[in-house]
């Protein structure tokens, strides 16, 4: 009995490990059928117990190619069956697949991002008015948070407007406009607001629960 027992490192590798061992040699058998009808009833079995294996994918809608590629995979391209979808090849499972083209932004002022980039494209486009006005200030106070979480220092409003007038490559030109944006203090102070609340409010919430710990406890 001892000479009969199967190690791992004596066993033929698994192609798709996470179906086991169990179901390579239910493929394994599939292939060494003769009988071609009785080969598809077979392999029709072991994708409804694959099927049975991923409950969690029965919505997806490439379900049932997905499970039809992987038994020809698991069966190393061997099994000749009739399948409801094209049969892949060996040829197509090791081509390599395209790089993706990933978009190269080399932004002036890293600690704006790239949004505020997209932002300022927009407000160029817009017409002369009221709304394109309060579209720039926006943009130009979001910045200067942006600024300030990146330098924790106060930042003068004609620095904002520099930067402001050369992303948009010079057809946003507010450097010698009377404008004043949301003061540095204010910025820092709403932020520092919502630490300190939520701080005291754990604060609270540890006495509130100390208190109903005392209250609870048994007096003798």
């Amino acid at each position: 009995m001892i000479e009969d027992i199967e190690y791992n490192t004596e066993r033929p590798k698994l192609i798709i490990p996470e179906y086991g061992r169990h179901m390579q040699k239910m493929v394994d058998q599939a292939v060494a059928t003769e009988d071609r009808v009785e080969r598809n009833k077979i392999a029709k079995s072991i994708i409804a117990i694959m099927g049975n294996l991923n409950p969690h994918l029965r919505d997806v809608p490439d379900f049932q190619p997905m499970l039809w590629d992987q038994l020809f995979i698991i069966s190393d391209f061997k099994l000749d069956v009739e399948s409801p979808f094209p049969i892949p090849t060996r040829e197509e499972l090791a081509e390599r697949p395209e790089p993706l083209e990933y978009p190269q932004n080399f932004p002036r002022y890293r600690f704006y991002g790239n949004n505020i980039k997209r932002m300022i494209d927009v407000a160029v486009t817009w017409e002369e008015g009221d709304k394109r006005e309060g579209l720039i200030l926006t943009i130009a106070n979001h910045m200067k948070k942006c600024f300030l979480n990146w330098n924790k220092d106060t930042v003068d409003d004609r620095v904002i407007f520099n930067h402001l007038f050369e992303l948009s490559d010079g057809k946003i030109d507010y450097k010698d406009s009377t404008e004043a944006l949301v003061d540095a203090t204010e910025l820092l102070k709403t932020k520092k607001r919502f630490v300190s609340n939520t701080g005291s409010s754990t604060k609270k919430n540890y006495k509130s629960n100390s208190n109903n710990r005392n209250t609870n406890r048994k007096r003798y």
